[in-house]
C-alpha cells in the first residue's frame, strides 16, 4: 500500500502555472479559491470584531479578529483541499487551492482586526469600516472581472452580505 504525499507549489511553480495556462483554468483553480477565501474572511469574521470591539473595547477586538481570521484560514483551507483532489473536476491541485482558500480567508479576515491596534475604539471603529468598504469593493471587482458578474449587482451582493453580518456582530456587542 503506498501514500502519496504532496508537497506545496513553489511561488515560482504557481506563476508559471498562471502564465501557461488558459483563462479557465486560471479561474477554476487561482480565482475562484482566492476569491473563496476573501469573501468568507472578510464577511464571516465582521461579527465576531465588531461585536468585541464593542462589548470589550480595541485590544479584544484585535485578539478575536486574529483568532477569527486564523481560525477560518485553517477551516477554510482543510474545506477547500479535502473537498475535491482535482482529478474529476480539473481544478487542479488541492493543496494549492487549500492555501490560496486559507491564505485568501486570513487577509480577508485580518485586514480589518489590524485598525484595533489602535487604542480610541471610535477611531479603530473608522478605520475598520473603512478597510471592510475596500475589501468589500476588491471582491466586487474580481467578481466582475473574473465572474463577469455585473458591477452594481456585484457591489450589492457583497456590500449587502457585509452589512448584515456587522449588523449582527454591533447588535451582539451591544447585548
Amino acid at each position: 500500500m503506498s501514500t502519496a504525499t504532496t508537497t506545496p507549489p513553489s511561488t515560482l511553480q504557481v506563476l508559471r502555472h498562471w502564465r501557461s495556462s488558459d483563462e479557465r483554468t486560471r479561474l477554476l483553480q487561482v480565482v475562484q479559491p482566492t476569491l473563496i477565501g476573501l469573501i468568507d474572511g472578510t464577511i464571516s469574521t465582521l461579527a465576531p470584531i465588531f461585536a468585541a470591539a464593542y462589548a470589550a473595547g480595541p485590544r479584544t477586538a484585535l485578539l478575536v479578529g486574529l483568532a477569527a481570521a486564523l481560525g477560518a484560514a485553517i477551516s477554510m483551507g482543510m474545506s477547500e483541499a479535502l473537498s475535491d483532489d482535482g482529478a474529476i473536476t480539473g481544478r487542479g491541485s488541492a493543496v494549492a487551492r487549500g492555501l490560496l482558500t486559507g491564505g485568501a480567508t486570513f487577509v480577508g479576515g485580518t485586514a480589518h482586526a489590524l485598525p484595533f491596534l489602535i487604542g480610541d475604539r471610535e477611531t479603530a471603529l473608522a478605520v475598520a469600516y473603512a478597510v471592510v468598504s475596500v475589501e468589500l469593493v476588491l471582491i466586487a471587482v474580481v467578481r466582475q472581472r473574473y465572474l463577469q458578474v455585473p458591477w452594481l449587482g456585484s457591489l450589492v451582493q457583497v456590500t449587502l452580505g457585509g452589512i448584515v453580518v456587522t449588523v449582527v456582530g454591533i447588535l451582539v456587542g451591544h447585548a
